[in-house]
């Protein structure tokens, strides 16, 4: 791993495994700061990418489209696990149980459910579950509660079902002893692919299938846990790195503080107009300079989605997009096409906000349509969801442009100019986390209330560790499936 442009913080967060202890001191006023992986994916033929294409068309309204009045369940990234290469994918390690196990979870803050699978069930069809993927043993777990509920997850390519129950969670240097998840028993073929296991949910309560409290949101309700009351995201980019490996770093989660090294200048804040969702008010968009249509209010918000790839939205607008960018057209599986020779500008504006941010054209581009390379896909896509959707997803296509920070009080989301460390984190490359399936992930509290994770060093790991300005290291590894460039995430 190449760490020398990292800060020294992240150096020993990546440098130590964390250790188990009974009683572990609550030391919560420190914010934890976690790097992502990601996967890079394989080379697609063009009938390979039509098939993706419009599975993830299917996904996305699978993911947004329900109907008033029904439950919600977007208990995430869904649509991401119907990509059977699992290049599509963030993910990080969460911590269930006593001892603690870990597991690989799709992180989405288009979503607020928590979910793995049971080591009790397999997937519908087949014998077993695909290898690679850790599973959940409840007998295994002293501090596990069934709940004896019911849980049911619709996916563009498949289903998941399961039961809610009760154990300590983990993750990012924190514990919550009786975390309401999910332990799914019944997974179609496609819909879980190694070495994911499961979903970690980032948005509010009000989209919880299981109608529990996220771990972030419970988090912020325990006084004096998090130094700050919010948590912050950077993906680095790989999709124009020809040379990149199968895993390289993808960027950094950090919660309870943001990672200041990551950006630049002042966060604008802009508010969220309802909670749920993660939304923002799209209030000014360009393309090429062109000034494209955007109604206010409610027809312009959009969900700030890390388990979507893409950006969504309504057609007529998505129509005129295109039409700004010379010699574009319409793909036979529906989405848009453009000379790749073309580096298309697009800028944002959210809120009340005067500032605005760029789509890299990188960014935009989302493949080639066939080896010639001279046409290219668009990564904007219409949202055709319809339901009670918001009209505009934004995913990791935007957020790689900017330094995202997700606030609790007041219900906002933030953007910063990345630094040029952030920047430089492109394409950089590194060696792979080590495995984290079935190891000991973090301490357990051995109380009911919310506990850091955190735990003594010993004397070794003190001397170590102490350059960190930490009273002690961890290390709990995100990784990031898929090419920061690559399609839907979770669709």
């Amino acid at each position: 791993m190449r760490l020398a442009s990292l800060p020294l913080v992240l150096t020993c967060l990546l440098s130590y495994v964390l250790e188990t202890t009974s009683a572990p001191p609550s030391f919560a006023s420190i914010g934890q700061h976690i790097p992502i992986y990601r996967k890079r994916p394989r080379t697609r033929n063009p009938e390979e990418l039509r098939a993706l294409l419009s599975r993830q068309r299917r996904s996305l309204d699978a993911k947004y489209g329900r109907q008033p009045g029904e439950v919600a369940r977007r208990a995430s990234g869904m649509n991401l696990l119907t990509d059977e290469d699992k290049d599509l994918t963030y993910f990080g390690s969460v911590a269930i149980g006593t001892p603690p196990v870990s597991f690989n979870v799709i992180l989405d803050t288009g979503s607020s459910d928590l979910w793995v699978a049971s080591s009790a069930g397999g997937l519908i069809s087949l014998s077993s579950t695909p290898s690679g993927i850790a599973t959940f043993n409840a007998s295994s777990s002293s501090t596990f509660i069934s709940l004896n509920g019911s849980f049911s997850i619709t996916y563009g390519s498949g289903s998941a079902t399961g039961s809610l129950a009760q154990d300590t969670v983990q993750m990012a240097g924190f514990a919550i002893t009786s975390q309401t998840f999910a332990v799914v028993d019944e997974i179609t073929q496609g819909v879980l692919t190694s070495p994911i296991s499961g979903l970690f949910g980032l948005a509010w309560q009000q989209l919880a299938a299981s109608g529990a409290t996220p771990f972030w949101e419970a988090l912020t309700q325990s006084n004096d846990t998090l130094t700050d009351k919010v948590f912050g995201i950077q993906l680095a980019r790989y999709g124009n790195d020809s040379d990149a490996q199968s895993q390289e770093p993808g960027g950094t989660f950090t919660l309870g503080a943001v990672n200041t090294s990551l950006f630049t200048g002042e966060i604008d804040y802009q508010d969220v107009p309802e909670v749920g969702y993660w939304l923002q008010e799209i209030s000014g968009l360009t393309v090429q300079g062109t000034s494209i249509s955007i109604e206010s209010g409610s027809s312009s918000y959009a969900a700030i989605d890390t388990g979507t790839t893409l950006v969504a939205g309504p057609p007529d607008v998505i129509e005129e997009i295109y039409a700004a960018i010379p010699g574009s057209a319409t793909d036979s599986s529906g989405y848009y096409t453009f000379p790749c020779s073309t580096e298309v500008s697009v800028k944002l504006r959210f809120g009340n906000s005067s500032r605005t941010w760029a789509i890299s054209p990188s960014d935009f581009a989302y493949s080639t349509t066939d080896s010639t390379g001279k046409t290219c896909i668009g990564a904007f896509v219409e949202n055709t969801s319809g339901g009670t959707a918001p009209p505009w997803i934004l995913g990791d296509t935007f957020l790689k442009n900017v330094y995202a920070v997700f606030r609790h009080d007041p219900p906002s989301v933030g953007f910063a100019t990345l630094s040029g460390e952030a920047v430089a984190l492109n394409g950089e490359g590194g060696s792979p986390p080590s495995p984290t399936i079935g190891s000991a992930a973090a301490a357990v509290g051995s109380t009911s209330s919310v506990q850091s994770g955190l735990v003594p060093s010993s004397s070794s790991r003190a001397t170590r560790c102490s350059a960190c300005g930490m009273m002690s290291c961890m290390t709990i590894r995100l990784v990031v499936a898929g090419a920061a460039a690559a399609f839907v995430l979770a669709f």
